[in-house]
Order: C-alpha cells, then sequence, then structure tokens
C-alpha cells in the first residue's frame, strides 16, 4: 500500500509539473519545443483524414438507414458484440401490406391482381435493398470504423505521449536553464566566509552543490531528449501510414460505388418489368371493356379506315345498317389533336396501332371509350393508342 501511495504521489507531481508548463507555453512565459515541420504536416494530414472519416462515415450510415432509433438499435447491438436480428425492409414490407390486400379484395379483380404484381416486385425491390445494406456495411461501413476505432485510436495515444515527452523535455530545458543561472549568479557574486583577516574564500560545498544541480539537469536533459527523438520516431512512422489508410478506403468507396450501382441498376430492371407487366394488365381490361361497349364488327368497321369508292357503289341494301351504325359511332368524335410520342409501343391485336417515340400523331377519342386509350391516326394508319405513352400537345 506504501507503494502505491508514493507511486501515486509521484504521478500526481509530474501531472502537476506538465500542467505548469502547459499553462506557462499557453500565457507565453515558457519556452516550447517545436515539432519537426515534416511531423507537422503529418499531424494535420491525420487530423484531417479523421475528420472527414468521421463526417463520411455518420452520413453513409444516414444514407442506408435513415431511421434514427434502427442506427441507434445497430450500434447498441454492435458494441455488445451480438449479431443484429434480421429487419424488414420498408419496400418488403410495402409488398406484404399489398399481397394481404389482394386476399382481401379478392385475387381475380383487376385490382386484387394488379395489387400482387405491384407488391412481388415491392418485395424485390427490399431484397435488392437489404444486398445493398449488407455489402455497403461489409465493404464501407467497418473499414472506416476499425480505422476510427483501432488505428486512429493507437495514434492518438502515441501523440498524447509525444506531447508528454515534449513537455518533459521543456521541463528538464527550464530546470537547467535556472540551475545555470544560479551558478552564473553565484559566481558573480560569491558567498564569501571570513576565514583570516581581509582574505575572504569561496564556500567549496555552495559552489559543489550547484555544480551538482547542473550536472544532474544536463543528465535529465539528455535523457529526456532521447526519449522525445524515440516517440517522435514512433508517432512519425504511425502517421506515415495514413498514406495506405487512403489506399484502403479508396478501394472501399470504390467497392461501395459499385455496390450502388448495382442496386439501382436492379431496381430499374425490376421497375421495368413492373411496366410491362403493368401495361399488359392495362391493355388486357381495356380489351374487355372495348368488346362490351362496342361489338366487333362494328369496332372492326371503324378501325379498317374509310372504304374504297368501288366498295361504295356496290354496297347493297344488306349492309346499311352496318353503315349507319359506323356512322353514328363517328359522327360525335371529339376534336382532334397532335400527340408526341414518349415510348416505343408494339400493337398487341389489329386494333392498336403501333408507335415509335418522339414521333407525332393525331389522336381523338370516341364516346364509351376506355379513358386510358385514344385513336391514333399516323397517314392512311389508324388504331387504339394508351394514353400513358403520349404527351398531348396543345
Amino acid at each position: 500500500m506504501d507503494f502505491n501511495v508514493k507511486k501515486l504521489a509521484s504521478g500526481a507531481g509530474v501531472f502537476f509539473t506538465r500542467a505548469v508548463q502547459f499553462t506557462e507555453e499557453k500565457l507565453g512565459q515558457a519556452e516550447k519545443t517545436e515539432l519537426d515541420p515534416h511531423l507537422e504536416n503529418l499531424i494535420t494530414r491525420a487530423d484531417c483524414t479523421k475528420n472527414w472519416t468521421e463526417k463520411i462515415l455518420r452520413q453513409t450510415e444516414v444514407l442506408l438507414q435513415p431511421n434514427p432509433s434502427a442506427r441507434i438499435e445497430e450500434f447498441i447491438y454492435d458494441k455488445l458484440d451480438k449479431k443484429l436480428p434480421s429487419r424488414t425492409t420498408n419496400a418488403e414490407l410495402l409488398g406484404q401490406y399489398m399481397l394481404e390486400a389482394a386476399n382481401e379484395f379478392g385475387s381475380g379483380t383487376p385490382y386484387g391482381s394488379t395489387l400482387i404484381t405491384v407488391g412481388e416486385y415491392q418485395k424485390r425491390l427490399g431484397g435488392a435493398e437489404r444486398e445493398l445494406l449488407q455489402t455497403s456495411a461489409a465493404t464501407f461501413l467497418t473499414p472506416l470504423r476499425n480505422f476510427l476505432e483501432g488505428d486512429w485510436r493507437t495514434i492518438s495515444k502515441e501523440r498524447r505521449l509525444l506531447e508528454n515527452r515534449r513537455l518533459d523535455l521543456d521541463i528538464c530545458k527550464a530546470r537547467l536553464k535556472k540551475a545555470k543561472q544560479a551558478e552564473a549568479k553565484a559566481a558573480a557574486a560569491p558567498d564569501f566566509q571570513e576565514t583570516r583577516p581581509r582574505n575572504y574564500v569561496l564556500s567549496a560545498s555552495a559552489s559543489a552543490l550547484l555544480s551538482e544541480e547542473v550536472d544532474k539537469a544536463e543528465h535529465e536533459l539528455r535523457v529526456a531528449q532521447t526519449e522525445f527523438d524515440r516517440q517522435a520516431e514512433v508517432t512519425r512512422l504511425l502517421l506515415e501510414g495514413i498514406s495506405s489508410t487512403h489506399l484502403n478506403h479508396l478501394r472501399c468507396l470504390q467497392d461501395f460505388a459499385e455496390a450502388q450501382a448495382t442496386y439501382y441498376a436492379q431496381c430499374h430492371h425490376y421497375m421495368q418489368d413492373l411496366q410491362r407487366e403493368l401495361n399488359k394488365c392495362a391493355n388486357a381490361v381495356s380489351a374487355l371493356h372495348m368488346t362490351a361497349v362496342c361489338p366487333d364488327p362494328v369496332s372492326s368497321a371503324f378501325l379498317s379506315g374509310p372504304s374504297s369508292p368501288g366498295a361504295t357503289v356496290s354496297s347493297s341494301s344488306s349492309q346499311k345498317p352496318s353503315t349507319l351504325a359506323m356512322e353514328q359511332t363517328q359522327l360525335p368524335v371529339t376534336g382532334t389533336r397532335k400527340a408526341k410520342v414518349l415510348y416505343d409501343y408494339d400493337a398487341h391485336d389489329a386494333s392498336e396501332l403501333s408507335l415509335l417515340a418522339d414521333e407525332l400523331i393525331t389522336v381523338y377519342t370516341v364516346p364509351g371509350m376506355d379513358p386510358d386509350w385514344l385513336i391514333g391516326e399516323r397517314g392512311n394508319e389508324k388504331g387504339k393508342v394508351p394514353v400513358t405513352y403520349l404527351e398531348l400537345l396543345s
């Protein structure tokens, strides 16, 4: 117990001496040993690396997991060194809700079947998001955390030790300076003792004591300088390793960008497939609706275009009802408008008109038509076209 008390007292004394030296340096009352310029540049570069790594890591976590509660949960599990339980992504949860709603509404209804289609693709999007989160955590977030919690802590520890060695060195310099000043002062105004009449002799004991104090201060300075140089070299080697850290982070950044590219490519592919599925569903529903509104003979007569002059002259009285029906269908046609085609469209049957992106066509509608479709004309060609593929021009 006595040894521990002495050690504690000694440590407290060293700490107090360093604190006094540090305070005097800040107040400009004591000299400070400057570090090597190369070492100063390495320290500045390391601090910059640490600060930006923290910011990038924090913002990447926010990007991948916007929910702060989920981030706190992940942090706690990481500190407890426990495996984080699997969490359903928002897209997967949305897809599950859509599938359950489809079961309630009936999977055979148009709305129910569409919910099933969209729900399945939402679950696929959620799976792609889960893969992005796992890949990003393994290839990007973990290396950044390892640097901050491993390498940087080692560097910080050695830098604190270097600062203590510098303070000890400056304390020894100040102590030697005071000892030499005291010796010089004693030599200039010695303490005389009268040993014989009119003869004064310098006290040998005082001179020896001052000389011993100077020698002791010089020895302590040499030891402090050696320890400082050794610690400066260790710190320099660690700080030079920041270049390797940058190369490692560069590879991690490339892996993260590749993971993002894969994720967005998958999402784009899924959404294109979903659009095709939805277009098929819309075409099927529209075909059923058009069949219910317009019988096939009238629709065929209307979409086949105007008849040839010879056929008009040779028409018999048996064809008059069809002609009258067609004329009645054509009479209430709305005003025609120009439309720009946004995407390519392939006709699914003879009643539809194929489209090419960026071409201009004339469109109009007729009473009883599905609002999602228009009649399109391009020269002598005519047929149904989906409204979602068009941009109506004024």
